[in-house]
């Protein structure tokens, strides 16, 4: 849990948060909503939007639940597009991970191909110095028969 907590930390450093939004709850907004509604009608800055013109001719509990209604909504919404940038974080994770493992893999065979290239240049030199200890070998042959004849 603290694990997946400081994933979630580390993920969100790039973002920015607003200082008093950290401890911000729908319901407590709702409630505050509600006592507003209760105390003298709507709010003065809500746009039709929110409440359509046939808000005005509504009551305040069927306001009421009309905004519980829209909020249910937006909470429903809000948590799915949580849920998809969780999954996209640990998408990110298990790609992040897979891509290190490459990385590494690509510095094993890097240093696989720079071992097998010195080996390849060594026994190049072996085998131009044992062509030449041959061609030697030969001469001397051909020089021992013509003495021999």
């Amino acid at each position: 849990s603290s694990e997946k907590r400081n994933l979630e930390v580390q993920s969100a450093d790039d973002v920015a948060v607003l200082e008093d939004c950290t401890d911000f709850s729908l319901a407590t907004t709702t409630s505050k909503i509600e006592e507003k509604l209760e105390k003298g009608g709507l709010p003065g800055g809500l746009d039709d939007d929110i409440i359509p013109s046939v808000g005005n001719e509504i009551g305040a509990e069927a306001q009421i639940r009309f905004l519980k209604a829209k909020l249910r909504v937006t909470q429903e919404e809000l948590d799915s597009v949580v849920c998809e940038c969780r999954k996209k974080d640990d998408e990110n994770q298990n790609l992040k991970t897979r891509l290190k493992g490459t990385e590494e893999e690509n510095t094993r065979l890097q240093q696989t191909i720079n071992m097998q290239h010195s080996q390849t240049e060594k026994y190049k030199m072996l085998s131009q110095e044992a062509n030449k200890k041959s061609e030697g070998l030969q001469q001397e042959v051909i020089a021992l028969e013509k003495v021999l004849q």
